[in-house]
């Protein structure tokens, strides 16, 4: 992975910015879908395609890319936008989000779209098969192969058992391709997380399976880039990044807010949104409490 400079910085803080107006726009031509998680992931799905992942557009069966797996698919309007600026399809199809024939389904269907690796949905069942494509991909060409498999899960995702039994599975084997990066939003659909299921000591969790764990502001993509980074330099174990993200980030009526977790913005809620992320630009705060 190549340096990161300050233009790329603003590069990626701008294709974030883009990524949120899309997603609102999408969300508002449905009338249905998630907010919360989508608004809160585009600063590190921008990152992950416009700089870390190795991937290609044109040919999304490239058999050298790396794989990024979303598990919680209901997020995944932001991974459909960000696919849509990095010209994996046409911006105007984002407006078919969740119709009826539509590529773009309201969980990510792998035979539907090019470039989505798994469909998604039941939750821990990505993240399950994240670690099943890390231990392929070392069984195929060993532990010095340079393709990674990324998994993008939720803090409340982990509350399903499936997750620990994956995560054990994936430290007993030091699967070093393999980079969880967990969204600590704080919130699933009943309410916050410490309250519906509290799931701290977390990185004491991850590390006693064997997990080397890295923890960072989810929003501030030097501070991303530079985890990803060290967690592709693990060599004997694979690793989780915590990303403590704000849930609705870039719109201040919905931030932190659980009950946008689930639902859509009205038409006079959409336009305020998209004003608000437009005035901002790429100009978005990194700060994450």
């Amino acid at each position: 992975m190549k340096a990161l400079n300050d233009k790329d910085v603003e590069m990626i803080s701008k294709k974030a910015q883009d990524i949120r107006a899309s997603i609102i726009e999408m969300l508002l031509e449905a009338g249905s879908g998630h907010t919360a998680g989508p608004l809160g992931m585009a600063d590190i799905f921008a990152a992950m395609y416009f700089h870390v992942l190795k991937h290609n557009p044109k040919e999304p069966e490239w058999p050298e890319r790396d794989r990024l797996i979303l598990s919680n698919g209901h997020i995944c309007p932001v991974q459909y936008a960000t696919m849509a600026h990095a010209v994996y399809f046409p911006l105007d199809e984002l407006k078919t989000l969740r119709k009826l024939h539509t590529r773009l389904q309201g969980h990510p269907h792998r035979e539907y779209l090019p470039g989505i690796e798994v469909s998604s949905g039941p939750l821990g069942s990505g993240f399950s098969q994240a670690v099943g494509m890390a231990l392929a991909e070392r069984i195929d060409n060993g532990r010095t192969s340079q393709k990674y498999v990324y998994a993008l899960i939720s803090d409340g995702e982990s509350d399903c058992g499936i997750v620990w039994e994956a995560a054990m599975l994936a430290g007993k084997n030091r699967l070093q391709n393999l980079i969880g990066i967990m969204d600590r939003n704080g919130i699933q659909i009943d309410g916050f997380t410490w309250d519906v299921m509290p799931l701290e000591p977390l990185r004491d969790k991850f590390e006693s399976f064997n997990w080397h764990v890295i923890e960072v502001d989810g929003h501030n993509i030097e501070q991303f880039v530079a985890a990803a980074g060290e967690a592709q330099s693990v060599n004997d174990k694979p690793s989780m990044i915590i990303a403590h993200t704000i849930p609705g980030k870039g719109v201040p009526e919905f931030e932190r807010d659980y009950h946008w977790h689930g639902k859509p913005p009205s038409k006079e809620e959409g336009e305020h949104a998209l004003k608000h992320i437009r005035t901002l630009g790429g100009k978005i705060t990194s700060e994450c409490d």
